[in-house]
């Protein structure tokens, strides 16, 4: 058999490095398959209280749902932009890519805390509805997730600004990008499924 040429292996090796830490994929999956869990008893209990979803899914803010996966879709996108930036050598050009998808999730924690509050004046709680428990629990733990996901794009963002990433050193900021597409992944996912499907 005639080995492959060097410069192939390496290339084949590179095409099939998983970005960030190994860790950070086991988390990953754990995250998604506890969340996957959650959709699925969810959508078996929606099939059977269907008017009772139909109806108060309608008392949702959509357009704040609708303009808080825009944000974290664009932040996302900043994300990509500082791995692209860093990995092309400009560690302290990547800063304010992570500044600016940082800036995005706090919007998007700003907008949530809005609909948590127009929720709790009008006297919702988690004990209100079988919906509202749905609604409170699942969009509260990936609420909880988001502000994860700010302490790690901060801590990039420090990491960028020092100069610390690169060619050589990309662990960190992957790491950090695949959590938050991760947590981005989520949100597409829960947003059409309590605000819009019915």
């Amino acid at each position: 058999m005639t080995p492959l040429p060097a410069s192939n292996s390496a290339s084949e090796t590179t095409a099939r490095r998983l970005p960030g830490d190994l860790a950070i994929w086991f988390f990953i999956l754990a995250e998604l398959l506890a969340f996957g869990v959650f959709f699925v008893v969810y959508a078996f209990t929606r099939a059977n209280h269907v008017e009772l979803f139909n109806a108060e899914q309608l008392t949702l803010d959509r357009t704040s749902g609708a303009i808080n996966t825009v944000l974290l879709l664009t932040s996302s996108f900043f994300v990509v932009r500082a791995v692209q930036v860093a990995e092309a050598g400009f560690s302290r050009r990547a800063a304010p890519w992570l500044a600016a998808a940082f800036a995005c999730g706090a919007g998007f924690v700003v907008v949530k805390i809005f609909e948590y509050a127009e929720k709790i004046g009008a006297g919702i709680s988690l004990s209100s509805s079988t919906f509202y428990m749905f609604y409170l629990s699942l969009t509260f733990f990936h609420f909880m997730h988001v502000i994860l996901g700010m302490v790690i794009i901060a801590a990039m963002w420090n990491g960028a600004r020092t100069g610390r990433y690169g060619p050589d050193n990309m662990n960190g900021i992957e790491t950090g990008a695949a959590y938050w597409h991760m947590v981005d992944l989520v949100w597409l996912i829960l947003f059409p499924l309590i605000y819009v499907m019915r």
